[in-house]
């Protein structure tokens, strides 16, 4: 089935894209840059490539309407070319976060089922569309019942695959409604899910081949008005940057490297921080009690959401003050497994994965909690700090009874 030629316009990331305007979209990317800032119109295409990254760099929700949506297209595929050629996590997450953003609010004012149901289509998404909407069970709004209708079923393991970053407990498929192996779900859910694939098609790794990247920067920063836009997007992130700088070791034990006490699902949420990955709720709560529950002062907690797309310090300096009011308790280690942040498998922690001995030389003890993890880890390293002392002493002493 083919899909307007208008919603491409207006979504240019639909795999769609290749088909009607395989023109742009198959041309190498120098020379699609070359051919970009040849016409009239690349300074207005220039100009919406800063507005997009200023606004990311500036924590905003949502990216101010291009004034020809004809040129979204060009927009779309350069930006992807600077994302890649900036090689930068920070400003990567960010744009993916803001560009994502951006999608499902134009999703929400469209407001309109039957071009959602195009997008869906055009994902290969295996959805069933109901209009009028079909009924599907009710819900308790204090002593009212409330009727719960939708135009969409979406197969399970499309669901699953869409949804298999969101990390939020509603958004299991255990909690939500099947029927023949299709899930109900409402239009600004099935939203938030392909909010999710723009997303992940912004997101790019780290390129490991530094010298092809090298090689292509080169190539492209020839084209002049590539290489201003470039060096003006740099230049901005060096003005900004220093506010999602990521500064987070504090010398709490008197030790140089106190990354190394903590457990995996402390030092994934802490690397997702640091590389300016959005955090879901229960990983913010959760670093949060962490590290308050270890003395870290207030500003150092703040300053670990410093690099995430949507930081607002007033906000988080005042959320993390009320945490450390309430002495909050961070996760046991089964309510960890239970939301999926325990990290044991994916770090092939041995602490985590066998426990830890016990009096009796027999037994092993589980770990039951990450606040336990650090305890046992720092009392490993001060026995095997003392050992080494006590070892060097006596080679010391052995070598001035030979020397004597």
């Amino acid at each position: 089935m083919s899909i307007p030629t208008d919603l491409v316009n207006r979504y240019p990331w639909l795999p769609s894209l290749k088909r009607f305007y395989s023109d742009i979209a198959d041309k190498l990317p120098s020379e699609f840059i070359s051919d970009i800032f040849s016409k009239s119109d690349s300074k207005q295409i220039s100009e919406h490539i800063l507005i997009i990254f200023e606004s990311a760099f500036n924590n905003l929700e949502d990216i101010p309407n291009l004034k020809d949506e004809n040129l979204s297209i060009q927009v779309y595929i350069l930006l992807n070319i600077l994302v890649y050629t900036l090689d930068n996590k920070l400003i990567t997450n960010r744009i993916a976060n803001l560009y994502s953003k951006d999608a499902y609010s134009k999703m929400e004012r469209d407001n309109s089922e039957s071009a959602l149901y195009d997008i869906c289509l055009d994902l290969e998404l295996r959805v069933n569309f109901y209009d009028p909407p079909i009924r599907y069970g009710n819900k308790m709004l204090k002593d009212n019942r409330e009727k719960q209708v939708t135009n969409f079923t979406i197969y399970y393991i499309d669901y699953l695959k869409l949804a298999s970053h969101l990390r939020d407990e509603y958004r299991k498929l255990a909690h939500n409604p099947l029927e023949n192996g299709y899930v109900y779900i409402k239009n600004r859910s099935l939203m938030r899910l392909i909010q999710e694939y723009v997303r992940n098609k912004i997101l790019i790794e780290e390129t490991e081949d530094k010298a092809s990247l090298k090689s292509f920067l080169e190539e492209v920063l020839k084209i002049q008005e590539f290489k201003e836009l470039y060096e003006k997007i740099n230049s901005i992130w060096a003005k900004r940057k220093e506010d999602f700088d990521f500064t987070f070791k504090i010398d709490i034990t008197g030790k140089t490297d106190i990354l190394k006490l903590y457990p995996p699902c402390v030092k994934e949420i802490l690397k997702k921080a640091g590389e300016g990955q959005n955090l879901v709720h229960y990983e913010r709560l959760f670093i949060v009690w962490f590290l308050l529950a270890l003395e870290y002062p207030v500003e150092k907690v703040v300053d670990v959401f410093s690099t995430l797309p949507d930081f607002d310090r007033e906000k988080t300096n005042y959320q993390v003050e009320y945490a450390k009011k309430k002495k909050y308790v961070p996760y046991q280690c089964s309510t960890l497994q239970s939301i999926t942040l325990c990290m044991k498998e994916k770090y092939k922690d041995k602490l985590c994965q066998e426990g830890y001995g016990s009096k009796e030389l027999t037994e092993r003890k589980k770990l039951n909690h990450p606040l336990n993890y650090v305890r046992i880890k720092q009392y490993r390293d001060e026995k095997e700090e003392e050992y080494l002392k006590n070892k060097a002493k006596r080679e010391l002493e052995e070598s001035q009874k030979q020397n004597g």
